[in-house]
C-alpha cells in the first residue's frame, strides 16, 4: 500500500537491531493491519518487548490489536481477544483478556478469519470508546530516550 506511513524514528532505530525476517514480517504485519484501517494511531514502546500498538485514539485503552516483537518471534495481539468470536481456534494465551497469534510466515494472518477478528477487534474498540477523538493517523512514541 502505497500510503503507509513510514515507522517512527524511535521504532524505527530499536527495530534495526532485531533479524531481518523479522522486521520484514513486522513490516508486512503493520501494512496489512493500517490497510485495514488507515486511520489507526499508533502507540509506539519498548518494554519486555518492542510493541506497536495500533489504537482508534491515544489510549491505550482504545486500542484494538498490537505487535510485540520479541528477541526472537512476533506475535498479533488482540487487547481484548477474550471477546471476539474465533471459530478457527487462532487465538492462543490465558490471560483475562489478551489473546495472540503467534507469527512466523505471512500466511499465518493474510488469511479471511485473521482479518475478521481484525476487523471484529476494530468494532469493538470504537463500540467500547468512551469519546471521541481528534487525533487520527498518528504514531505516539511512547518510547523513553536514554
Amino acid at each position: 500500500m502505497a500510503g503507509v506511513k513510514p515507522i517512527h524514528p524511535d521504532f524505527g532505530y530499536l527495530l534495526n537491531f532485531k533479524e531481518k525476517e523479522l522486521i520484514n514480517l513486522f513490516y508486512d504485519l503493520r501494512t496489512f493491519i493500517l490497510e485495514l484501517h488507515p486511520e489507526a494511531n499508533e502507540l509506539l514502546y519498548h518494554t519486555h518487548a518492542l510493541t506497536t500498538v495500533f489504537s482508534i485514539s491515544d489510549k491505550l485503552s482504545d486500542s484494538f490489536c498490537m505487535i510485540p516483537i520479541y528477541s526472537n518471534h512476533l506475535n498479533l495481539g488482540f487487547n481484548k481477544g477474550t471477546l471476539l468470536k474465533d471459530p478457527q481456534q487462532l487465538l492462543a494465551g490465558t490471560g483475562n483478556l489478551i489473546r495472540h497469534i503467534p507469527v512466523k510466515h505471512p500466511n499465518d494472518y493474510r488469511n479471511e478469519a485473521v482479518k475478521q477478528l481484525i476487523k471484529d477487534a476494530i468494532a469493538l474498540a470504537i463500540k467500547d470508546m468512551e469519546k471521541p477523538t481528534k487525533i487520527i493517523g498518528q504514531r505516539i512514541s511512547k518510547i523513553k530516550k536514554k
